[in-house]
């Protein structure tokens, strides 16, 4: 498999230095890409970088992931209007664990093979580097002239831009310019790879190690994901879509690739999953044939799904989200955890009822019709009870007069009643 090929057709080019193509087609090489160790957690803004790295090892290249442990507590100028928060070293230790257990899934570290992954803090070789030996051995060789002719300096210091740029963060480039010297060095590095906002960053490391040492090294970027409708990628309502399960559950995660545009899935199938050319020029037929069965958000949400999660929280994903729509029973509606649970009815009406209410017993004409005002009255209740026309937890309801109690509770707190096909209301009781 020929990397950059690979990334050619899948879209994932932006900028490309000359003689990267030449220098990998030698032979085995190695390339790093960073991480920001912000949280504990990768989100789907990552995953472009790391499927890079997915796609390096798989063309038989020693892929690199760099925590970004020291860098990170500076924060990188690109693309930010504003300084960012700086972490501790306790914390940032923490969330390299984190992140390294999530990379394990899309990367090889632990075969005997050559080409087997490789995880780095940058922390630890800056965190015993003076100022002045930093400045001295590694400040000289950039000019304050070539820092300042970089988009991210440029873009900061710009009338538009009103906070300013303090030192740590313009001293950022030559952080991670001497990362790239450092793995270059010691790992034999030739290539670091990015989205195209690295560009500026990644090459002030090329030219580093030119002036340095003498040596030749490349610089690959990719392009920031976007919308087709022009949003924010990886954004919702809630927030950034995360690999840990406890900060999106997999329910959410697996409703967020099954509700991309047809656009936009044909776009993220060939970046963010191993599907070959021919498999994915398959799925775009059957798209453009039947687009409402939506053949390509289905098998993109269930490749990515998979990998991050595993096929069972998939699988889970999958039944959860037929609960919604009426082919589910009370057995499936139970196994649900309480995340998904609410993940799963997050947009449906929810009411409110005290546990002393149900912990006694309360009938479901007085649940429905007076503890909550789902029916307007005892007497509409009645005569959809007798039509079929109710169900709670899921369970159709033949007698309104039925006493529901604490036992019925889902996650201990929670009843689903249904009026008709599709209006659910979820009742909360605490």
């Amino acid at each position: 498999m020929n990397f950059v090929e690979e990334l050619r057709w899948r879209g994932m080019i932006h900028d490309m230095m000359p003689g990267t193509e030449e220098e990998l087609n030698k032979g085995m090489t190695s390339a790093y890409v960073g991480i920001d160790p912000t949280a504990d957690s990768l989100h789907i803004g990552h995953l472009v970088g790391v499927m890079m790295l997915r796609h390096f090892q798989r063309a038989g290249h020693r892929p690199i992931a760099l925590i970004g442990g020291a860098t990170g507590m500076i924060g990188d100028p690109s693309m930010k209007s504003a300084e960012r928060v700086l972490l501790d070293e306790e914390t940032l230790r923490h969330n390299q664990n984190c992140i390294g257990k999530q990379l394990a899934k899309f990367l090889d570290f632990d075969s005997d093979a050559p080409n087997a992954a490789k995880l780095v803090n940058n922390y630890d070789w800056m965190k015993d580097y003076s100022f002045l030996g930093f400045i001295r051995d590694i400040g000289k060789h950039i000019t304050v002239n070539y820092m300042m002719a970089k988009d991210s300096v440029k873009k900061r210091l710009s009338a538009e831009s009103n906070t300013g740029l303090s030192f740590t963060e313009f001293s950022y480039q030559l952080l991670q310019g001497y990362d790239y010297l450092y793995l270059y060095r010691h790992e034999g590095c030739r290539l670091q790879m990015g989205g195209s906002d690295q560009w500026g960053n990644i090459t002030t490391g090329t030219e580093l190690i030119r002036r340095k040492d003498g040596g030749e090294a490349y610089a690959l970027t990719c392009p920031l994901i976007t919308k087709a409708d022009g949003g924010k990628f990886g954004k919702t309502e809630s927030g950034n879509i995360w690999l840990d399960p406890a900060r999106t559950s997999p329910y959410a995660f697996y409703q967020f690739w099954l509700n991309v545009s047809d656009a936009d899935a044909e776009k993220y199938i060939k970046i963010f999953t191993g599907l070959n050319q021919e498999e994915i020029a398959e799925l775009a037929r059957q798209q453009a044939e039947a687009p409402h069965l939506r053949p390509l958000q289905k098998r993109l949400a269930e490749e990515i799904t998979v990998m991050v999660h595993s096929r069972e929280a998939y699988e889970a994903a999958v039944e959860a989200s037929e609960i919604l729509f009426g082919r589910s029973t009370t057995e499936q509606l139970r196994k649900l955890d309480e995340a998904t649970l609410l993940d799963v009815f997050a947009g449906v009406p929810q009411y409110h009822v005290e546990r002393s209410k149900v912990a006694d017993g309360i009938t479901l004409v007085d649940l429905l019709a007076d503890a909550t005002d789902i029916f307007p009255s005892k007497g509409e209740l009645r005569k959809t009870v007798k039509a079929g026309g109710v169900s709670l937890n899921k369970e159709k309801v033949a007698d309104a007069e039925q006493t529901v109690t604490t036992t019925e509770l889902l996650a201990d707190r929670y009843l689903l009643a249904q009026k008709g096909k599709k209006n659910y209301y979820l009742i909360i009781v605490e």
